[in-house]
């Protein structure tokens, strides 16, 4: 077994290690307009009813789409799409269609007015079940009340954001609790 040499480490880049999850695309619509934002920090909550938190800063266009709306939906992109979830992460919805704009393809969603998008593995749809505020960032809980999964592959190259505009792709395999037996679950 491999022993690691440490060295002290700033307390405030920490996040670039403990990244929670993949980049996902949170797509929001308002009063007959949509937008989307790249978000790389969000968390799983709770599993029954699925419940899923994230932080969407005040400035940021999507902010008021999903507080008026009190939905969304969480799309889960692959690696293919990177150019476009850095395109989206970098420019406003205010006066851009983003789905036109990064060549995206809005399908309507069955619970929520939030479109889904196509070109991502995954879509979840969402409603708001709680937005607590925090002296940093308002802290929002939404429920997953709809979702829809590629079937293949089964292992998705997802992106995930390290900090300081550096990406990484996870998506491979290297154990799973069958391989070892005597684990427990």
């Amino acid at each position: 077994m491999k022993k690691y040499r440490k060295q002290p480490y700033d307390v405030a880049n920490i996040r670039r290690l403990l990244e929670p999850g993949p980049v996902v695309l949170v797509s929001s619509a308002w009063q007959g307009r949509t937008n989307i934002m790249t978000m790389g920090w969000h968390m799983m909550i709770g599993f029954t009813p699925a419940l899923f938190g994230c932080y969407i800063d005040e400035s940021n266009h999507s902010y008021d789409m999903v507080v008026s709306s009190g939905e969304c939906v969480i799309n889960l992109p692959t690696a293919d799409l990177l150019e476009q979830v850095i395109g989206i992460g970098n420019c406003s919805g205010a006066n851009t269609d983003k789905f036109s704009l990064f060549g995206l393809t809005a399908l309507p969603g069955e619970e929520v007015a939030a479109p889904l998008i196509a070109e991502c593995y995954a879509s979840f749809e969402c409603r708001l079940a709680d937005a607590k505020p925090n002296p940093n960032h308002p802290l929002f809980v939404w429920e997953v009340v709809r979702a829809h999964v590629a079937t293949t592959p089964r292992l998705p190259k997802t992106l995930h954001y390290r900090g300081d505009g550096e990406f990484m792709v996870s998506g491979r395999e290297i154990a799973t609790l069958e391989r070892y037996p005597n684990q427990r679950r």
